[in-house]
């Protein structure tokens, strides 16, 4: 014998009875979950997509595990919480992991392990990445039907790196060093366009440029009339951006920082906005301009929108309460209702839970590789796992509780359940607890990622 069987063993009785543990359950993964997310990946195709994009230099005399395989099970492992490729040197014993990239639970070879995974993050060159980014954009572009407008958010948030990681910078803010990777997401699905690793600093107006023009050239290519509306902060709001999309059919609307100026310009309204607040007996009054202003380094004058506020503060120097204007501006090149532009740029505050569902709960932030293209390979294959939870997440019914859960919450309800495998000859059985509590949810899922069959 190779493998030595354990003995039962007995633990304190429960109510007189006597308790018995032993290894005799047979076959079982704890990610039963695995299975909407093959069926997720069989309706959407983006570990296939970005297989397909990914380069493979091996010998194909010697491959043991096909380019999808990697990818899928890796992107699961994700999905499923594991959050390094270390992890893979256990999964790859998992029945239900070889369910995921068609492989028999028992009969099929095991997966690939950490090595292997390492090897096809740090493989991939410059312009092969640039290539796995790109097939990002067009998984967006495939998978959503757009309408006449349609807008992005571009966002970025901090990473912390404790290494000697390429691209790697000293943040002021964060007194840390790390990256602010580029997060760019959908607004109407919340699903993911691409994202890109990048220094943590403020990016230039080049930068921002660059980036827009490339991504909305690629989109365009799956929505040739769809108009695109750009929305970020105002480190986003960069004449070179702006002006690329002024001139190439495109909108936007951007966050502006206040100055002495801007300042000037809305002074009288907010005197106004102060008298009348001290004679009413609100707690707040909100009003708001639209005004031509050109700052320093634009080309040209752009349409500016106020958001002045006044309210009474605490004054803690000389006690009691004091009267305080707060202004908020930001620039567009969209028309309507100063009000209306404004609550339309505050909605980009749902990018920051997004980009939390990315970082925090999808670990996207687990950027250790040293090579700055490898990072970036990680970010896609992140980008990947959001994407199969997304539509594991989706098609839930809207008058249920988890229909717009957190990740954690659907991984933890609907990936994260035992389930015994036992293959047979010709058919494959799992065997879900009795106890689960989500069995008509779980079922419903499964069925609804199926393709419709004619």
């Amino acid at each position: 014998m190779t493998e030595a069987t354990l003995l039962p063993f007995d633990l304190p009785a429960v109510q007189r009875k006597k308790l018995t543990v032993d290894f005799e359950g047979g076959t079982q993964s704890s990610d039963a979950g695995l299975l909407l997310l093959r069926e997720a990946e069989r309706k959407l195709g983006v570990c296939q997509r970005l297989a397909d994009a990914m380069p493979d230099h091996r010998d194909h005399s010697r491959i043991r595990h096909e380019m999808f395989e990697l990818v899928m099970a890796r992107v699961c492992a994700i999905t499923c919480g594991y959050k390094d490729g270390n992890d893979l040197n256990h999964l790859r014993h998992d029945p239900l992991m070889k369910v995921a990239v068609d492989r028999c639970p028992e009969s099929g070879d095991p997966l690939a392990s950490q090595s292997t995974i390492s090897r096809l993050e740090n493989a991939p060159r410059k312009t092969d990445a640039l290539r796995l980014a790109g097939a990002l954009v067009d998984q967006f572009g495939i998978s959503i039907t757009p309408g006449e407008e349609e807008i992005l958010d571009i966002d970025d948030a901090f990473c912390t790196v404790h290494g000697g990681q390429q691209l790697a910078f000293w943040n002021g803010h964060e007194n840390e060093r790390g990256f602010s990777p580029m997060h760019i997401f959908h607004v109407a699905s919340g699903t993911p366009v691409v994202e890109i690793l990048r220094p943590a600093k403020t990016p230039a107006g080049t930068e921002v440029k660059t980036v827009i023009k490339h991504v909305t050239r690629r989109i365009r290519k799956h929505w040739p009339a769809t108009r695109l509306i750009w929305r970020g902060d105002s480190h986003y709001g960069r004449d070179e951006a702006m002006e690329w999309a002024e001139n190439n059919g495109d909108g936007y609307i951007f966050g502006l920082a206040g100055n002495r100026v801007l300042d000037a310009l809305v002074a009288e309204t907010a005197n106004d906005l102060r008298f009348r607040h001290a004679l009413s007996t609100q707690d707040k009054l909100r009003c708001y301009e639209s005004f031509e202003y050109q700052a320093g380094s634009w080309s040209h004058p752009r349409r500016a929108v106020a958001r002045l506020e006044v309210s009474l503060q605490p004054d803690l120097k000389e006690g009691g309460m004091r009267q305080e204007v707060n202004i908020r501006y930001v620039v567009t090149s969209l028309a309507g209702d100063p009000q209306h532009l404004y609550e339309l740029y505050c909605k980009r505050g749902q990018m920051e839970n997004l980009i939390k569902l990315h970082k925090a709960q999808l670990a996207s932030d687990r950027t250790s590789c040293h090579s700055a293209t490898a990072n970036q390979v990680r970010l896609v294959l992140h980008t990947a796992s959001f994407w199969l939870m997304h539509a594991v997440r989706s098609t839930i019914p809207d008058n249920h509780p988890f229909a717009k859960a957190e990740f954690a919450t659907v991984r933890e309800k609907l990936i994260k359940i035992g389930a015994r495998v036992i293959e047979h000859v010709a058919r494959i059985r799992i065997h879900l607890p009795t106890s689960c509590s989500e069995q008509a949810l779980f079922r419903h899922i499964a069925l609804g990622l199926m393709p419709a069959v004619p």
